[in-house]
């Protein structure tokens, strides 16, 4: 990853880049230079009181300063090899601002967690006044300090090969699961038999144990109006009964164990009928409508792959990420649901604690994303429209071959699934 890294930022002139974080404020620091694994190889939590730096140069090895207090957190780093961090241990501030002096100010343009305007919240994690701080390291010719936003995505958001394969893994599992967990309401159904959204909820939270799955939330089973809400859970406080000519839409989200490990995240949409004819024809429109969306996003993601964009670097698509979210919601305005529009088209999926990655997300709605496509990176395509009476929404995952381009790793769902 380093010497991709590296290669990147000369390639675009960038100097360093400088990683701040205050007790753990940062997501960035802890997925470049990860805690040790527990005896038992789950993730373990770094705890930092203080403030820490690393600075990693276009040449040469990676620096860390660190607190003295949290120096034994970061013990664990090699000192030697390929990976090798040379860490410092301040104590004072004045420390602290002379390692700064001696390693960064003769830089001219250093990267941080910083995006002009705020413009990206996901990515802007250094306060103010540390940029201002890391500027003045310049003197009378400020240093130039640039968003880190696409140097993470050519890092830590980049699939390895094992992240690759155990995301396929789980997105044939996690399909399953989903055709199971509408196989359920379907036989409860025709035998006239309760069945409850919070229990569809349940099961698929145990197929997803039994399978060697793990998640971070509870899946989103949604009947009717309730499907108008995005970010529903159901809950036995508030039953709610899946009836004989529902919508009920599925949102669930798994992966295997380890936050290197990618999530398979998919949205499908289904209906208590017995035939296609039979689904209500304003359920119909909605479901046509972001499933030609969705595939409006997919064919420009695909069509772009290899064309020549400035920024684009090595390879990848000419395109960005509120490109990708204009092509969908083109057309859910031309099919007059604008004022039921209530979130960007997708989002990153990259390894980290959340299924939410820190890559390029499909935005030009919440913000204005102009992150590249670039190769070894994730996302989801889940365009969506909420009216008072129904939520529809069709989920794909996407990962951006280096060798083939944007390759949809789940399944496509072209017609709404029949649970009557």
């Amino acid at each position: 990853m380093l010497h991709d890294l590296q290669r990147y930022m000369s390639d675009h002139r960038i100097d360093a880049w400088l990683i701040y974080d205050f007790r753990a404020s940062n997501p960035v620091l802890a997925q470049l230079f990860p805690p040790p694994l527990s005896p038992a190889g789950a993730p373990t939590k770094r705890w930092t009181t203080r403030r820490v730096y690393a600075l990693i140069p276009a040449r040469g090895t990676p620096r860390l300063l660190v607190s003295a207090i949290d120096a034994a957190q970061f013990a664990a780093l090699p000192s030697t090899g390929e990976s090798a961090v040379e860490q410092t241990v301040y104590i004072s501030w004045k420390q602290m601002h002379e390692w700064l002096h001696t390693h960064v100010a003769p830089c001219a343009r250093v990267a941080m967690e910083y995006v002009p305007g705020g413009d990206l919240p996901a990515m802007s994690f250094a306060d103010a006044g540390t940029v201002e701080f890391i500027r003045a390291l310049g003197g009378a010719r400020p240093l130039d300090v640039v968003s880190s936003a696409d140097l993470v995505q050519v890092s830590i958001a980049r699939w390895s090969p094992d992240a690759v394969r155990l995301h396929d893994d789980a997105s044939t599992k996690v399909a399953a699961i989903k055709d199971d967990a509408f196989a359920l309401i379907r036989s409860r159904l025709r035998a006239n038999q309760p069945i409850h959204e919070h229990e569809v909820g349940r099961f698929i939270m145990d197929a997803f144990a039994k399978a060697g799955l793990i998640t971070n939330d509870e899946p989103v089973v949604a009947a009717n109006a309730h499907a108008g809400d995005p970010h529903y859970g159901p809950s036995p406080e508030r039953p709610t009964p899946i009836r004989k000519g529902d919508w009920i839409l599925i949102d669930l989200w798994a992966r295997h164990p380890g936050e290197s490990n990618i999530f398979a995240d998919i949205t499908w949409c289904g209906c208590a009928v017995a035939s296609q004819s039979e689904v209500p024809a304003q359920h119909r429109k909605a479901f046509e409508t972001v499933k030609a969306a969705r595939d409006a996003s997919l064919k420009l993601a695909m069509d772009s792959w290899g064309a020549p964009q400035k920024g684009a670097g090595d390879g990848g698509g000419g395109v960005q990420g509120w490109q990708l979210d204009d092509a969908a919601y083109q057309v859910i305005v031309a099919a007059g649901y604008e004022p039921f529009i209530r979130h960007r088209t997708g989002h990153s999926l990259s390894g980290g604690p959340l299924v939410h990655g820190l890559g390029m997300n499909l935005d030009n709605l919440e913000t204005h994303d102009t992150r590249l496509m670039l190769p070894g990176i994730g996302f989801t395509i889940e365009p969506g429209v909420y009216t008072p009476e129904l939520g529809a929404r069709l989920e794909i995952n996407i990962y951006v071959d280096p060798k083939i381009g944007p390759r949809v790793t789940s399944p496509m769902q072209d017609d709404v699934v029949l649970v009557g």
